[in-house]
Protein backbone atom coordinates (compact mmCIF):
# COMPACT_ATOMS: atom_id res chain seq x y z
CA UNK A 1 0.00 0.00 0.00
CA UNK A 2 1.63 3.42 -1.12
CA UNK A 3 0.19 6.16 1.12
CA UNK A 4 0.11 9.42 0.99
CA UNK A 5 -0.04 11.51 4.06
CA UNK A 6 -2.66 14.56 4.68
CA UNK A 7 -2.63 17.23 7.76
CA UNK A 8 -3.95 20.55 8.56
CA UNK A 9 -3.89 23.36 11.20
CA UNK A 10 -6.77 25.60 11.18
CA UNK A 11 -4.81 29.00 12.12
CA UNK A 12 -1.38 30.25 11.11
CA UNK A 13 -0.87 30.85 15.17
CA UNK A 14 -1.52 27.00 15.48
CA UNK A 15 0.78 26.73 13.01
CA UNK A 16 4.21 28.89 14.11
CA UNK A 17 3.57 28.35 18.04
CA UNK A 18 6.51 28.74 19.95
CA UNK A 19 8.67 30.32 16.85
CA UNK A 20 8.58 26.84 16.02
CA UNK A 21 7.96 26.21 12.49
CA UNK A 22 5.42 23.77 12.90
CA UNK A 23 4.34 24.45 16.34
CA UNK A 24 2.90 21.17 18.17
CA UNK A 25 -0.32 20.42 16.02
CA UNK A 26 1.25 19.24 12.69
CA UNK A 27 4.20 17.47 14.34
CA UNK A 28 1.80 15.10 16.38
CA UNK A 29 -0.69 14.84 13.55
CA UNK A 30 2.01 13.22 11.15
CA UNK A 31 3.76 10.97 14.17
CA UNK A 32 0.41 8.92 14.54
CA UNK A 33 -0.31 9.02 10.90
CA UNK A 34 3.66 7.75 10.26
CA UNK A 35 3.04 5.41 13.48
CA UNK A 36 -0.27 3.95 11.97
CA UNK A 37 1.60 3.33 8.44
CA UNK A 38 4.93 1.53 10.27
CA UNK A 39 2.09 -1.10 12.08
CA UNK A 40 0.19 -1.46 8.94
CA UNK A 41 3.64 -2.46 7.17
CA UNK A 42 2.30 -0.04 4.49
CA UNK A 43 4.84 2.33 2.43
CA UNK A 44 5.32 5.88 3.08
CA UNK A 45 5.34 7.99 -0.13
CA UNK A 46 4.91 11.92 0.67
CA UNK A 47 3.22 13.97 2.84
CA UNK A 48 0.98 17.28 2.38
CA UNK A 49 0.42 20.08 4.91
CA UNK A 50 -1.93 22.44 4.93
CA UNK A 51 -1.15 25.43 8.06
CA UNK A 52 -3.55 27.65 8.72
CA UNK A 53 -5.87 26.72 6.40
CA UNK A 54 -9.75 26.14 7.07
CA UNK A 55 -11.11 22.98 6.26
CA UNK A 56 -14.83 24.86 5.10
CA UNK A 57 -13.90 25.23 1.94
CA UNK A 58 -11.96 22.49 -0.23
CA UNK A 59 -9.90 25.46 -1.41
CA UNK A 60 -6.77 24.66 0.13
CA UNK A 61 -3.14 24.34 -1.77
CA UNK A 62 -1.78 21.51 -0.75
CA UNK A 63 -5.26 19.43 -0.46
CA UNK A 64 -5.74 20.46 -4.22
CA UNK A 65 -2.34 19.49 -4.99
CA UNK A 66 -2.41 16.16 -3.15
CA UNK A 67 -5.59 15.20 -4.91
CA UNK A 68 -3.90 16.72 -8.79
CA UNK A 69 -1.48 14.35 -8.16
CA UNK A 70 -3.99 11.26 -7.65
CA UNK A 71 -5.45 11.37 -10.60
CA UNK A 72 -1.75 11.51 -12.14
CA UNK A 73 0.01 8.70 -9.89
CA UNK A 74 -2.06 5.64 -10.32
CA UNK A 75 0.50 4.08 -7.60
CA UNK A 76 -1.00 5.81 -5.06
CA UNK A 77 -3.28 3.23 -2.88
CA UNK A 78 -4.68 5.56 0.00
CA UNK A 79 -4.87 8.78 1.60
CA UNK A 80 -3.94 8.47 5.66
CA UNK A 81 -5.39 11.39 7.88
CA UNK A 82 -6.00 12.07 11.73
CA UNK A 83 -9.18 12.61 11.99
CA UNK A 84 -11.80 13.00 9.36
CA UNK A 85 -12.13 16.79 10.38
CA UNK A 86 -8.97 17.23 9.20
CA UNK A 87 -9.92 16.48 5.89
CA UNK A 88 -13.26 18.60 5.54
CA UNK A 89 -15.41 20.30 8.08
CA UNK A 90 -18.59 20.42 4.83
CA UNK A 91 -20.16 17.57 4.04
CA UNK A 92 -20.59 18.51 0.44
CA UNK A 93 -16.59 18.88 0.56
CA UNK A 94 -15.89 15.39 2.46
CA UNK A 95 -18.28 13.88 -0.77
CA UNK A 96 -17.04 15.28 -3.58
CA UNK A 97 -13.19 14.71 -2.02
CA UNK A 98 -14.32 10.95 -1.17
CA UNK A 99 -15.65 10.62 -4.72
CA UNK A 100 -12.14 11.51 -6.29
CA UNK A 101 -10.24 9.18 -4.18
CA UNK A 102 -12.90 6.23 -5.12
CA UNK A 103 -12.39 7.34 -9.35
CA UNK A 104 -9.06 6.68 -8.56
CA UNK A 105 -8.89 3.40 -6.90
CA UNK A 106 -7.41 5.25 -2.97
CA UNK A 107 -9.07 4.70 -0.11
CA UNK A 108 -9.34 7.17 2.77
CA UNK A 109 -8.18 6.18 6.28
CA UNK A 110 -8.59 7.55 9.52
CA UNK A 111 -6.21 6.95 12.53
CA UNK A 112 -8.67 8.58 14.97
CA UNK A 113 -12.05 6.90 13.34
CA UNK A 114 -9.84 3.63 11.89
CA UNK A 115 -13.39 3.00 9.90
CA UNK A 116 -14.11 -0.30 8.40
CA UNK A 117 -14.42 -0.14 4.10
CA UNK A 118 -17.98 -1.69 4.36
CA UNK A 119 -21.37 -0.48 4.71
CA UNK A 120 -21.55 0.19 8.41
CA UNK A 121 -17.53 1.63 8.26
CA UNK A 122 -19.24 4.51 5.35
CA UNK A 123 -22.43 4.81 7.24
CA UNK A 124 -19.96 5.95 10.76
CA UNK A 125 -17.83 7.97 8.47
CA UNK A 126 -20.53 9.98 6.98
CA UNK A 127 -21.56 10.70 11.08
CA UNK A 128 -18.01 11.30 11.77
CA UNK A 129 -18.48 13.76 8.27
CA UNK A 130 -21.69 15.38 9.58
CA UNK A 131 -20.48 15.39 13.26
CA UNK A 132 -17.63 17.95 12.13
CA UNK A 133 -19.46 20.00 9.47
CA UNK A 134 -21.84 20.20 12.66
CA UNK A 135 -19.08 21.25 15.02
CA UNK A 136 -17.57 24.03 12.43
CA UNK A 137 -20.99 25.46 11.51
CA UNK A 138 -22.02 25.19 15.84
CA UNK A 139 -18.53 26.75 16.64
CA UNK A 140 -19.64 29.89 14.23
CA UNK A 141 -22.82 30.52 15.30
CA UNK A 142 -21.06 30.67 18.88
CA UNK A 143 -18.28 32.65 17.67
CA UNK A 144 -20.75 35.31 15.82
CA UNK A 145 -23.14 35.42 19.43
CA UNK A 146 -20.09 35.60 20.88
CA UNK A 147 -19.26 38.99 18.99
CA UNK A 148 -22.33 40.39 19.47
CA UNK A 149 -22.89 40.23 23.28
CA UNK A 150 -18.89 41.29 23.35
CA UNK A 151 -20.53 44.38 20.92
CA UNK A 152 -23.53 44.90 23.47
CA UNK A 153 -21.39 45.51 26.42
CA UNK A 154 -19.48 47.93 24.80
CA UNK A 155 -16.26 45.84 23.09
CA UNK A 156 -14.56 45.50 20.29
CA UNK A 157 -15.45 42.03 18.73
CA UNK A 158 -12.62 42.04 15.55
CA UNK A 159 -9.05 43.37 15.01
CA UNK A 160 -8.73 46.95 16.48
CA UNK A 161 -8.46 50.01 14.18
CA UNK A 162 -5.74 52.16 13.28
CA UNK A 163 -4.59 53.77 16.53
CA UNK A 164 -5.56 51.21 18.78
CA UNK A 165 -4.15 47.87 19.95
CA UNK A 166 -6.07 44.38 21.15
CA UNK A 167 -4.62 43.61 24.49
CA UNK A 168 -4.75 40.36 26.49
CA UNK A 169 -5.15 41.00 30.08
CA UNK A 170 -5.11 37.55 32.39
CA UNK A 171 -8.12 38.39 34.88
CA UNK A 172 -8.83 35.20 37.69
CA UNK A 173 -6.99 32.95 35.37
CA UNK A 174 -8.64 33.67 32.59
CA UNK A 175 -7.90 35.76 29.63
CA UNK A 176 -9.79 38.86 29.13
CA UNK A 177 -9.48 40.67 25.74
CA UNK A 178 -9.54 44.25 25.61
CA UNK A 179 -8.86 47.36 23.08
CA UNK A 180 -6.14 50.35 24.14
CA UNK A 181 -4.08 53.32 22.99
CA UNK A 182 -1.48 53.32 19.77
CA UNK A 183 0.37 55.52 21.29
CA UNK A 184 2.63 55.47 18.49
CA UNK A 185 -0.13 55.85 16.08
CA UNK A 186 -2.87 57.41 18.25
CA UNK A 187 -1.59 60.85 17.82
CA UNK A 188 -1.64 60.55 14.19
CA UNK A 189 -5.22 59.15 13.63
CA UNK A 190 -6.35 62.40 15.95
CA UNK A 191 -3.80 64.83 13.45
CA UNK A 192 -5.84 63.59 10.50
CA UNK A 193 -9.23 64.37 12.31
CA UNK A 194 -8.14 67.91 12.92
CA UNK A 195 -6.53 68.86 9.97
CA UNK A 196 -9.56 67.24 7.82
CA UNK A 197 -11.89 69.39 9.58
CA UNK A 198 -10.23 72.44 9.17
CA UNK A 199 -11.60 71.88 5.39
CA UNK A 200 -8.03 72.87 4.00
CA UNK A 201 -7.38 69.19 2.82
CA UNK A 202 -8.47 66.91 0.21
CA UNK A 203 -8.00 63.49 1.71
CA UNK A 204 -5.49 62.51 -1.42
CA UNK A 205 -3.48 66.18 0.49
CA UNK A 206 -3.94 64.88 4.04
CA UNK A 207 -2.70 61.28 3.06
CA UNK A 208 0.50 62.97 2.00
CA UNK A 209 0.86 64.83 4.96
CA UNK A 210 0.26 62.12 6.78
CA UNK A 211 2.86 59.80 5.26
CA UNK A 212 5.00 62.87 4.76
CA UNK A 213 5.22 62.89 9.16
CA UNK A 214 5.65 59.68 9.53
CA UNK A 215 2.25 57.24 9.88
CA UNK A 216 2.12 53.68 9.38
CA UNK A 217 0.02 51.06 9.20
CA UNK A 218 0.55 48.64 11.79
CA UNK A 219 2.29 45.88 10.39
CA UNK A 220 0.71 42.36 9.88
CA UNK A 221 1.97 38.64 9.73
CA UNK A 222 0.73 39.13 5.77
CA UNK A 223 1.74 42.83 5.19
CA UNK A 224 4.59 44.79 6.37
CA UNK A 225 3.97 48.39 7.90
CA UNK A 226 2.88 51.03 4.78
CA UNK A 227 1.64 54.34 4.58
CA UNK A 228 -2.00 54.44 4.56
CA UNK A 229 -3.99 54.55 1.45
CA UNK A 230 -6.91 57.12 0.71
CA UNK A 231 -9.59 54.53 0.77
CA UNK A 232 -8.64 53.34 4.23
CA UNK A 233 -7.88 57.15 5.30
CA UNK A 234 -11.47 57.91 4.21
CA UNK A 235 -13.06 54.66 6.71
CA UNK A 236 -11.22 56.12 9.47
CA UNK A 237 -12.85 59.69 8.95
CA UNK A 238 -16.35 57.88 9.14
CA UNK A 239 -15.52 55.34 12.15
CA UNK A 240 -17.83 56.20 14.92
CA UNK A 241 -15.41 54.09 17.48
CA UNK A 242 -12.94 57.22 17.32
CA UNK A 243 -15.53 59.24 19.88
CA UNK A 244 -16.65 56.17 21.66
CA UNK A 245 -19.33 54.17 19.65
CA UNK A 246 -19.22 50.08 18.86
CA UNK A 247 -21.37 49.61 15.82
CA UNK A 248 -22.12 46.17 15.12
CA UNK A 249 -24.49 44.75 12.96
CA UNK A 250 -26.82 47.67 12.26
CA UNK A 251 -26.67 48.40 15.76
CA UNK A 252 -24.49 50.96 17.84
CA UNK A 253 -23.21 50.70 20.78
CA UNK A 254 -21.42 53.09 23.84
CA UNK A 255 -18.37 51.49 24.17
CA UNK A 256 -15.90 50.78 27.01
CA UNK A 257 -12.85 52.26 25.40
CA UNK A 258 -10.82 55.43 25.66
CA UNK A 259 -12.13 57.68 22.99
CA UNK A 260 -9.47 59.33 20.56
CA UNK A 261 -12.11 62.54 19.61
CA UNK A 262 -14.37 64.06 20.89
CA UNK A 263 -18.29 63.66 18.81
CA UNK A 264 -17.84 67.54 17.76
CA UNK A 265 -14.72 67.08 15.71
CA UNK A 266 -16.07 63.81 14.23
CA UNK A 267 -19.81 65.92 13.11
CA UNK A 268 -17.47 68.65 11.39
CA UNK A 269 -15.37 66.17 10.00
CA UNK A 270 -18.58 64.40 8.26
CA UNK A 271 -19.59 67.95 7.04
CA UNK A 272 -16.21 68.67 5.43
CA UNK A 273 -16.49 64.89 4.28
CA UNK A 274 -20.07 65.30 2.85
CA UNK A 275 -19.26 69.01 0.92
CA UNK A 276 -15.88 67.16 -0.73
CA UNK A 277 -18.18 64.63 -2.01
CA UNK A 278 -20.22 67.72 -3.73
CA UNK A 279 -17.66 68.08 -5.98
CA UNK A 280 -16.70 72.11 -4.95
CA UNK A 281 -13.90 73.85 -7.14
CA UNK A 282 -11.91 71.50 -8.73
CA UNK A 283 -7.47 72.23 -7.89
CA UNK A 284 -5.51 72.76 -11.11
CA UNK A 285 -1.91 72.45 -11.62
CA UNK A 286 -1.63 76.52 -12.61
CA UNK A 287 -4.99 78.24 -11.30
CA UNK A 288 -5.65 81.54 -11.46
CA UNK A 289 -6.59 83.08 -8.37
CA UNK A 290 -9.80 84.81 -9.91
CA UNK A 291 -11.01 81.47 -11.17
CA UNK A 292 -13.90 80.07 -8.50
CA UNK A 293 -15.05 84.09 -8.02
CA UNK A 294 -15.92 84.91 -11.24
CA UNK A 295 -18.93 84.17 -13.05
CA UNK A 296 -20.63 84.89 -16.31
CA UNK A 297 -22.83 87.73 -16.16
CA UNK A 298 -24.93 86.87 -19.34
CA UNK A 299 -25.84 83.01 -18.28
CA UNK A 300 -24.46 82.47 -14.50
CA UNK A 301 -21.61 80.18 -15.93
CA UNK A 302 -18.34 80.22 -14.13
CA UNK A 303 -15.60 82.31 -15.70
CA UNK A 304 -12.20 80.21 -16.80
CA UNK A 305 -9.00 81.04 -17.73
CA UNK A 306 -7.00 80.01 -20.16
CA UNK A 307 -3.44 81.07 -21.70
CA UNK A 308 -3.32 82.12 -25.72
CA UNK A 309 -0.42 82.57 -27.68
CA UNK A 310 1.97 81.67 -24.64
CA UNK A 311 1.62 85.13 -23.77
CA UNK A 312 -2.04 86.66 -23.02
CA UNK A 313 -3.89 85.08 -20.16
CA UNK A 314 -8.06 85.45 -21.01
CA UNK A 315 -11.20 84.74 -18.99
CA UNK A 316 -13.48 83.19 -20.90
CA UNK A 317 -17.41 81.81 -20.05
CA UNK A 318 -17.80 78.24 -19.79
CA UNK A 319 -21.32 78.19 -20.90
CA UNK A 320 -19.79 79.00 -24.69
CA UNK A 321 -19.12 75.18 -24.89
CA UNK A 322 -22.99 74.70 -24.91
CA UNK A 323 -25.25 74.08 -27.64
CA UNK A 324 -26.20 77.46 -28.67
CA UNK A 325 -23.67 78.96 -26.16
CA UNK A 326 -23.40 82.59 -24.13
CA UNK A 327 -21.85 85.39 -26.52
CA UNK A 328 -19.94 87.22 -23.55
CA UNK A 329 -16.61 87.99 -24.73
CA UNK A 330 -13.29 86.65 -23.38
CA UNK A 331 -11.16 89.12 -21.43
CA UNK A 332 -8.10 89.85 -21.03
CA UNK A 333 -7.14 89.11 -17.13
CA UNK A 334 -5.17 92.38 -17.14
CA UNK A 335 -8.59 94.07 -17.27
CA UNK A 336 -10.19 92.35 -14.88
CA UNK A 337 -7.48 92.35 -12.32
CA UNK A 338 -7.48 96.40 -12.63
CA UNK A 339 -11.61 95.75 -11.70
CA UNK A 340 -11.24 94.14 -8.79
CA UNK A 341 -8.45 95.76 -7.35
CA UNK A 342 -11.01 99.27 -7.56
CA UNK A 343 -13.46 97.10 -6.18
CA UNK A 344 -11.39 96.44 -2.98
CA UNK A 345 -10.60 100.22 -2.58
CA UNK A 346 -14.37 100.89 -2.76
CA UNK A 347 -15.51 98.85 -0.20
CA UNK A 348 -11.82 99.40 2.09
CA UNK A 349 -14.08 100.68 5.67
CA UNK A 350 -13.59 103.83 6.38
CA UNK A 351 -12.81 104.50 10.52
CA UNK A 352 -16.09 106.16 11.44
CA UNK A 353 -17.66 102.84 9.68
CA UNK A 354 -15.57 100.47 12.07
CA UNK A 355 -16.23 102.49 15.40
CA UNK A 356 -20.10 102.37 14.95
CA UNK A 357 -20.19 98.34 13.77
CA UNK A 358 -18.04 97.63 16.69
CA UNK A 359 -20.09 99.32 19.45
CA UNK A 360 -23.45 98.17 17.52
CA UNK A 361 -22.51 94.52 17.81
CA UNK A 362 -20.73 95.03 21.28
CA UNK A 363 -24.59 96.12 22.83
CA UNK A 364 -25.87 92.97 20.89
CA UNK A 365 -23.73 90.58 22.39
CA UNK A 366 -24.27 91.89 25.79
CA UNK A 367 -27.90 91.80 25.31
CA UNK A 368 -28.05 87.80 24.08
CA UNK A 369 -25.74 86.49 27.14
CA UNK A 370 -28.34 86.02 29.38
CA UNK A 371 -30.52 84.06 27.05
CA UNK A 372 -27.98 81.65 26.36
CA UNK A 373 -27.79 80.27 29.57
CA UNK A 374 -31.69 79.41 29.76
CA UNK A 375 -30.71 77.87 26.57
CA UNK A 376 -28.14 75.77 27.80
CA UNK A 377 -29.93 73.82 30.13
CA UNK A 378 -32.68 73.58 28.35
CA UNK A 379 -30.43 71.58 26.16
CA UNK A 380 -28.62 69.84 28.85
CA UNK A 381 -32.00 67.87 29.99
CA UNK A 382 -33.64 67.17 26.68
CA UNK A 383 -30.02 65.38 26.10
CA UNK A 384 -30.44 63.38 29.49
CA UNK A 385 -33.77 62.25 28.36
CA UNK A 386 -32.52 60.97 25.35
CA UNK A 387 -29.86 58.93 26.80
CA UNK A 388 -31.86 57.48 28.75
CA UNK A 389 -34.39 56.66 26.19
CA UNK A 390 -31.05 54.64 24.68
CA UNK A 391 -29.89 52.76 27.75
CA UNK A 392 -34.06 51.87 27.98
CA UNK A 393 -33.99 50.49 23.98
CA UNK A 394 -30.72 48.15 24.44
CA UNK A 395 -31.91 46.69 27.56
CA UNK A 396 -35.24 46.63 25.67
CA UNK A 397 -33.73 44.87 22.68
CA UNK A 398 -31.29 42.69 25.15
CA UNK A 399 -34.34 41.16 26.40
CA UNK A 400 -35.81 40.67 22.87
CA UNK A 401 -38.28 42.94 22.99
CA UNK A 402 -37.92 44.58 20.08
CA UNK A 403 -35.75 43.81 16.85
CA UNK A 404 -32.72 44.92 15.95
CA UNK A 405 -34.46 46.73 12.78
CA UNK A 406 -36.73 48.95 15.06
CA UNK A 407 -33.42 49.60 17.84
CA UNK A 408 -31.38 50.41 14.45
CA UNK A 409 -34.36 52.66 13.30
CA UNK A 410 -34.64 54.55 17.48
CA UNK A 411 -30.81 55.03 17.74
CA UNK A 412 -30.55 56.85 14.44
CA UNK A 413 -33.40 58.97 15.34
CA UNK A 414 -31.72 59.99 18.61
CA UNK A 415 -28.34 59.97 17.12
CA UNK A 416 -29.79 62.89 14.43
CA UNK A 417 -31.60 64.46 17.54
CA UNK A 418 -28.56 64.34 20.26
CA UNK A 419 -26.32 65.28 16.57
CA UNK A 420 -28.47 68.78 16.24
CA UNK A 421 -28.70 69.53 20.44
CA UNK A 422 -24.95 68.77 20.37
CA UNK A 423 -24.63 71.20 18.11
CA UNK A 424 -26.41 73.63 19.47
CA UNK A 425 -25.15 73.23 22.68
CA UNK A 426 -21.22 73.82 21.39
CA UNK A 427 -22.48 76.52 19.66
CA UNK A 428 -24.20 78.12 22.60
CA UNK A 429 -20.83 77.09 24.88
CA UNK A 430 -18.51 79.62 22.85
CA UNK A 431 -20.41 80.98 20.04
CA UNK A 432 -20.96 84.82 21.34
CA UNK A 433 -16.74 84.75 22.16
CA UNK A 434 -16.04 83.01 18.73
CA UNK A 435 -18.40 85.97 17.09
CA UNK A 436 -16.80 88.31 18.70
CA UNK A 437 -13.97 87.45 17.94
CA UNK A 438 -14.28 86.94 14.48
CA UNK A 439 -16.21 89.98 13.64
CA UNK A 440 -13.59 92.09 15.06
CA UNK A 441 -11.09 90.47 13.01
CA UNK A 442 -13.63 90.77 9.80
CA UNK A 443 -14.19 94.40 10.61
CA UNK A 444 -9.87 94.74 10.92
CA UNK A 445 -9.73 92.84 7.74
CA UNK A 446 -12.46 95.26 6.07
CA UNK A 447 -10.87 98.29 7.10
CA UNK A 448 -7.53 97.12 5.66
CA UNK A 449 -8.80 95.05 2.67
CA UNK A 450 -7.38 97.31 -0.06
CA UNK A 451 -3.61 97.67 1.01
CA UNK A 452 -3.72 94.08 2.22
CA UNK A 453 -5.11 92.72 -1.67
CA UNK A 454 -2.85 94.91 -3.42
CA UNK A 455 0.79 93.12 -1.10
CA UNK A 456 -0.82 89.64 -1.08
CA UNK A 457 0.91 87.04 -3.68
CA UNK A 458 -1.14 85.53 -5.90
CA UNK A 459 -2.36 82.29 -3.20
CA UNK A 460 -3.14 85.01 -0.90
CA UNK A 461 -5.34 87.00 -3.28
CA UNK A 462 -7.55 83.83 -3.51
CA UNK A 463 -8.12 83.82 0.17
CA UNK A 464 -9.03 86.88 0.59
CA UNK A 465 -11.59 86.41 -2.70
CA UNK A 466 -13.25 83.78 -0.71
CA UNK A 467 -12.89 84.91 2.14
CA UNK A 468 -15.09 88.27 0.97
CA UNK A 469 -16.98 87.21 -2.08
CA UNK A 470 -19.77 84.47 -2.33
CA UNK A 471 -18.77 85.28 -6.71
CA UNK A 472 -18.57 88.67 -8.65
CA UNK A 473 -20.48 88.64 -12.21
CA UNK A 474 -18.49 90.36 -15.43
CA UNK A 475 -21.10 91.30 -18.45
CA UNK A 476 -19.53 92.67 -21.37
CA UNK A 477 -15.88 92.54 -19.63
CA UNK A 478 -17.40 94.84 -16.60
CA UNK A 479 -18.35 94.01 -13.20
CA UNK A 480 -22.08 94.26 -13.33
CA UNK A 481 -22.76 92.52 -9.73
CA UNK A 482 -20.91 91.55 -6.44
CA UNK A 483 -22.37 88.64 -4.02
CA UNK A 484 -20.62 88.87 -0.59
CA UNK A 485 -20.16 86.41 1.80
CA UNK A 486 -23.19 86.40 4.86
CA UNK A 487 -20.21 88.43 7.66
CA UNK A 488 -19.09 90.85 4.87
CA UNK A 489 -21.87 91.63 3.44
CA UNK A 490 -23.60 92.81 6.34
CA UNK A 491 -20.63 94.58 7.15
CA UNK A 492 -20.75 96.11 3.37
CA UNK A 493 -23.72 97.33 3.70
CA UNK A 494 -23.76 100.52 1.91
CA UNK A 495 -26.43 102.53 4.37
CA UNK A 496 -25.17 104.21 7.37
CA UNK A 497 -28.63 104.40 9.15
CA UNK A 498 -27.96 103.09 12.63
CA UNK A 499 -31.60 101.38 12.28
CA UNK A 500 -30.83 99.70 9.69
CA UNK A 501 -27.49 98.28 11.17
CA UNK A 502 -29.29 97.45 14.20
CA UNK A 503 -31.20 95.14 11.91
CA UNK A 504 -28.79 93.95 9.87
CA UNK A 505 -26.63 93.13 12.70
CA UNK A 506 -29.69 90.99 14.75
CA UNK A 507 -30.33 89.52 10.97
CA UNK A 508 -26.33 87.93 11.25
CA UNK A 509 -26.37 87.09 14.10
CA UNK A 510 -29.69 85.10 13.63
CA UNK A 511 -27.88 83.82 10.50
CA UNK A 512 -24.78 82.30 12.77
CA UNK A 513 -26.81 80.73 15.20
CA UNK A 514 -26.64 83.39 17.92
Amino acid sequence: MNCLIYIRVSTKEQAKRNNEKEGYSLPAQREACLKYIQEKGWHFVDEYADRGESARSANRPQLQEMLSRIKKDHSINAVVIHKIDRLARDMEDHVAIKAILKRHNVSLVSVVENIEDSASGRLIEGIHALMAEFYSSNLAMETKKGMLQKAKRGGWPEMAPAGYLNLREFVGGRIIRTIGIDEERAPFVKLAFELYASGDYSLTELRDELAARGFKTRPTPKFPEASISKARLAKILRNKFYYGVVEWRGAQYQGTHEPLISKQLFDRVQVVMDSHDKAGERKRKHPHYLRGTLYCGECGSRLSSQLAKKQYNYFYCLGQKRRNGCKEPYTLDSDVEKQIEELYRRINLPDYRVKQLTELFQEEIVERQGKHAHEKQFIMDKLNKLNHKRTKLLDAYCAEAISLKLLSAEQQKIDDEEATLEARLEMLKTSLEQFELVLNKAIMMASSCYLAYMKANPSKKRQLNQAFFKGISIKQKEIEEVVYTDLFDLLFRSSSNKNSLVAGARFELATFGL
